[in-house]
């Protein structure tokens, strides 16, 4: 693929001799009175590679009966990725799936023509007081197969690749990199890692994706001489060799990316496409509510509420992100 998907060839920060195409201060969004920095999509860059919606949850504590209830909600055209670093969630979808989510697993749900899900934290969890910090994102699908059933997989850590080296821990939770490759089923070329460096630890970027991308959870990393903390992404020119080295205090880092798609993608609330008439179907199936015959179906013992479009929802336009 060629499209690569910036609003224009220099983007922020502008391409200087680091090797940065793109750097990201994600946004601050409220969930229902908690909060997520969104990284992706981003005023700049539609995508990293298909990763077309990045979410950093938390970090967050609960009192006793807190927690996170996420209505079930539809989704078309993509899948679907939760990463825990600390925390739990339930989920259930209308495949009639009902999974635990623990840190360092991997819940991949593909929306394909038609999903629905619904996150919670669970009643267990909620008798104490716990935390909540991981990563949501969403990887958009290729043009032939934003139709395709929907499906799901769900891995242990210990499936999941991990690859030390010289201060750096890196498990690799989609696709390949580095000569490994996960266990999750994918549509397209893609990597996913939750990388941990030890203080001057040093990490190597894949330089066989086409679009690479690092996003700082903790710490710090210097690239190039130039420091960059935590909250940021850094989204690089394709072809450059990239190194990483970890501040004095150490860095945890997600690196994502992969094949660029085909063209820019429609996006409105949970639905991603690559044509708007998919949406606009979408948004009336959804509407209409038909759980029995209608391409939407609650999720099996989560069935008793949903998120519905709002009059303001519905005046919301479908968006395009413009190529370069």
């Amino acid at each position: 693929m060629s499209w690569n998907p910036t609003q224009s060839p220099e983007g922020p920060g502008g391409t200087g001799a680091n090797g940065i195409d793109t750097l990201i201060v994600p946004r601050a969004r409220d969930i229902g009175g908690f909060e997520v920095r969104r990284a992706l999509p981003a005023p700049a860059r539609q995508m990293v590679g298909p990763f077309i919606f990045f979410d950093q949850m938390g970090p967050a504590e609960f009192i006793t009966d807190g927690g996170i209830d996420v209505r079930p909600h539809p989704h078309i055209g993509l899948g679907t990725v939760t990463y825990l670093f600390q925390g739990e969630f339930e989920h259930r979808d209308s495949l009639g799936t009902h999974q635990m989510i623990h840190p360092g697993e991997v819940n991949w749900m593909l929306a394909g023509r038609g999903v629905t899900h619904s996150e919670r934290t669970s009643a267990q969890t909620r008798t104490s007081r716990h935390k909540l910090f991981g990563i949501q994102t969403w990887v958009a699908l290729p043009e032939d197969r934003e139709d395709m059933a929907p499906d799901f997989e769900h891995h242990k850590q210990d499936a999941l690749p991990v690859l030390e080296d010289d201060g750096s821990h890196a498990r690799l939770i989609l696709g390949t990199a580095w000569g490994a490759r996960a266990p999750v089923t994918m549509q397209s070329e893609i990597f996913y890692a939750d990388v941990t460096l030890a203080p001057g630890g040093q990490l190597p970027l894949p330089d066989d994706h086409e679009d690479r991308g690092l996003y700082i959870t903790e710490g710090s990393v210097e690239i190039a001489g130039e420091r960059f903390e935590a909250g940021r992404m850094m989204v690089f020119r394709p072809g450059d060799r990239i190194s990483v080295k970890a501040g004095p205090q150490g860095a945890r880092l997600m690196a994502l990316g992969g094949e660029t798609l085909n063209g820019p993608r429609y996006i409105w609330w949970n639905f991603v496409s690559s044509s708007p008439e998919r949406i606009e179907a979408a948004k009336a199936a959804w509407k209409a509510a038909d759980w029995e015959t209608g391409p939407f179906r609650l999720p099996p013992g989560d069935s008793d509420e949903f998120i519905p479009i709002t009059k303001e929802m519905d005046r919301m336009k479908i968006k395009k992100r413009p190529r370069p």
